[in-house]
This record gives C-alpha cells, sequence and structure tokens, in this order.
C-alpha cells in the first residue's frame, strides 16, 4: 500500500483531475449543442438566396425584407445573407460555410430544388432545421416551407388569359405560346400546374391552340427570348397570347415582339410585379402580373424563426402543408396569398403598398397611364 504522498498516488489524482475536467467540457460542450438543436436558442441564422440576373426582386426585396423581419421578430439575432448567382454547386457550399461558422437555422431559397436536398441532408445532421424560401426543396426532411400558393398563381394567370384573350384572337389566329420558367425549380411545376387547369379546357376546346410550349432552364431571360422569337418563326408571327410564367422572362418576350411589331397586339402575363412588368404594363406591352407581397412573406418567415428559436410552437404560423414531388412527405408551411395585376389596379396595389415607386414604374411612359403617371 502507498501513502497519499506517493509519486503514484500523485499520478492518479492529477490523472483522475484531468478526466474530470475532460468529462466536464464535454458536457458543457454536450449542454451547449443540445441547447440549440433544432434551432432552440437559435440567434445565428443564414439566408441562401438562389441568383439575382433573372429577377430583381431577390436582392432588391427578398433579402432587406426577410433581414428586417427576422430582427425585428428575435431582437439579437444576426443574419447572414449569401447568393448562389444560379450555380448549385456554389449555393451548397455557402450552406457548408454557414454551418460550419455556427448558424442552427437556414432559410434557404435554392436555386436547383432537387440539389438543394443534399443541404437539408446536412443540416439535419447537425440538428440545423432548414425552412425552404418561396421555392420548395424536394426534400422529405425539410423542417418548414414558407412560400406563395403556386398552384393559385398559375390559376390567376390562366384565368386572366381566359377572361380576356378574345380581345387578342380572330378567326383563324388564336395561337398560344407557353414560355415556362426553369423544370429545376418546383414552384415552375406548381404554376404550370395552375395554368393548365384553366387552359386546358379552352385548347381542348379548340378555342386556343397550343402551338409552343417550353422551359426555361435557370429562368434564363435572354433564353425566354429565344423561344418567343422560335415560336413567332415557326408560326410566321402568328401568336395571339403568351402565357410567360415571370416578369423578368416577360420583359425579352416583349423584346421579340417588338422586333416583329406585335409588342401591345399579344396576350402577355407575368409575376413578380417587378418594376420593369409594372412599366410594361403602362405601355400597353403587357397585359398582367402577379403581386406577391414579399414583405408579408418575410414577416411570417421572421415570426417562424422567432417560435423555433424560443421553442415555440409553429402550427399557428406555418398553417398549411404542402407534399414534397419525390416522397409526398407533408410539410409543414406558410402559404401566403396572391394578387392579380393589371393596368385597373395598379394604384390601388403594388403602389399604395409601397412595393414599387411610382417615379420608378413611370419612367419613359407617358403621362396619365394607368391613372398611376
Amino acid at each position: 500500500m502507498r501513502l497519499k504522498g506517493s509519486p503514484r498516488w500523485r499520478t492518479l489524482a492529477v490523472a483522475g483531475i484531468g478526466s474530470a475536467i475532460l468529462v466536464s467540457a464535454l458536457a458543457a460542450c454536450g449542454s451547449t449543442s443540445e441547447g440549440i438543436a433544432n434551432g432552440k436558442n437559435c440567434k445565428h441564422i443564414a439566408f441562401l438566396l438562389p441568383e439575382s440576373a433573372t429577377a430583381a426582386r431577390w436582392e432588391a426585396a427578398d433579402h432587406p425584407d426577410v433581414v428586417a423581419a427576422i430582427q425585428a421578430s428575435l431582437p439579437g439575432a444576426t443574419v447572414d445573407v449569401t447568393n448562389a448567382q444560379g450555380n448549385a454547386t456554389t449555393q451548397q457550399t455557402q450552406a457548408e460555410s454557414a454551418l460550419s461558422k455556427g448558424a442552427c437555422i437556414l432559410i434557404v431559397a435554392p436555386f436547383d430544388s432537387t440539389a438543394s436536398a443534399a443541404i437539408v441532408t446536412k443540416a439535419k445532421a447537425q440538428k440545423v432545421p432548414v425552412i425552404s424560401y418561396d421555392r420548395l426543396i424536394d426534400s422529405a426532411d425539410l423542417a418548414y416551407y414558407a412560400s406563395f400558393d403556386g398552384v393559385d398563381v398559375g390559376k390567376k394567370q390562366g384565368q386572366y388569359i381566359a377572361d380576356h384573350y378574345k380581345n387578342y384572337v380572330t378567326p383563324g389566329h388564336n395561337n398560344l405560346v407557353m414560355i415556362n420558367g426553369a423544370d429545376t425549380d418546383n414552384n415552375a411545376k406548381l404554376f404550370g400546374s395552375g395554368a393548365h387547369q384553366i387552359l386546358d379546357p379552352l385548347i381542348s376546346s379548340k378555342e386556343l391552340t397550343k402551338v409552343f410550349e417550353q422551359s426555361t432552364p435557370g429562368w434564363d431571360n435572354g433564353k425566354a427570348q429565344t423561344e418567343m422569337e422560335a415560336a413567332l418563326t415557326q408560326t410566321h408571327n402568328d401568336v395571339s397570347v403568351a402565357y410567360v410564367m415571370n416578369d423578368g422572362m416577360a420583359n425579352t418576350v416583349i423584346a421579340a415582339l417588338k422586333a416583329q411589331h406585335l409588342n401591345g397586339k399579344v396576350l402577355v402575363t407575368g409575376q413578380d410585379a417587378e418594376v420593369s412588368g409594372i412599366r410594361n404594363i403602362l405601355l400597353g406591352d403587357q397585359s398582367m402580373t402577379i403581386y406577391k407581397p414579399i414583405k408579408k412573406l418575410a414577416d411570417s418567415v421572421g415570426k417562424l424563426v422567432a417560435a423555433i428559436s424560443n421553442g415555440q410552437d409553429t402550427s399557428s404560423i406555418a398553417s398549411g402543408s404542402i407534399k414534397t414531388p419525390t416522397a409526398g412527405t407533408a410539410i409543414p408551411s406558410i402559404l401566403n396569398a396572391v394578387t392579380e395585376v393589371d393596368i385597373s389596379n395598379i394604384k390601388d396595389t403594388v403602389i399604395a403598398d409601397g412595393f414599387v415607386k411610382k417615379d420608378d414604374v413611370c419612367q419613359g411612359v407617358p403621362a396619365g397611364a394607368g391613372g398611376v403617371c
């Protein structure tokens, strides 16, 4: 038996103390990790945007509105914002970087709805919830989806055509062209589904003749113009209706129509109520757009993030549900309503809400147009 003062005892004692310190440190780390698991107590949020080249809204509206909404609902929160600029691999790298820097809630507006599933998988492994923003990520592990009712967007676009196409067709000249968004974006599928629900009966009855339908990779505006030019060549400029999914593409579709002196003679749809879209409506070159109140979406996301961080029930915020395309998993969802906008209600919608400024949309527009300028 050795005395307590022996060298061996002192060695064991030091080792024991060291082990206790190590166990204590590990326990502390474990409790910290546990404390922010699944977003609880999270104050470090990452917001990943898809691009800015084809739609001005991402940087002009979504970026500032979401940051402001989160910081208003969750005081002390920091929000790191990155933009993939149209590259799915870049977006995944940005997500991995955000996770490595300690982001404990991810809000992802995916550039590619399928490829972005890898982001959700990686985040879930680190107990980080992912909110799919505006566009649905095709992942059964998604925590929440916050957007607008995509099918209703398409229905409203299709219904506008159904209500107004007779002003643009003549006997024997009723050709319909459909310029859709990216087939890698689930939203484009939802918009198309809604539009076809309204338009297919008109096509079946031959009131409209669909002569061209094309998805547009990356929602690329230049490619949309090329598609419209191809449709015009194919029909010898005989087009009465152009269903176009968003304003960015509508702007270049109109450029193709202008080259053939057809602008204002073809019914053209859009979406996003961008400055260019509203201006085109005021000029008579575009017929309508869909107003998606991004500030309302941002505010609902801010409240959702705060509820997750505070460990509160989210069912009253994400009260809707949408199923992922592949697995059919129901995802708790925020689905905000949208508004159809044409020249008759610009003043009472996007101008009244401050979504676009009168001075911006009226540049180059004749005085008095739409009762706005």
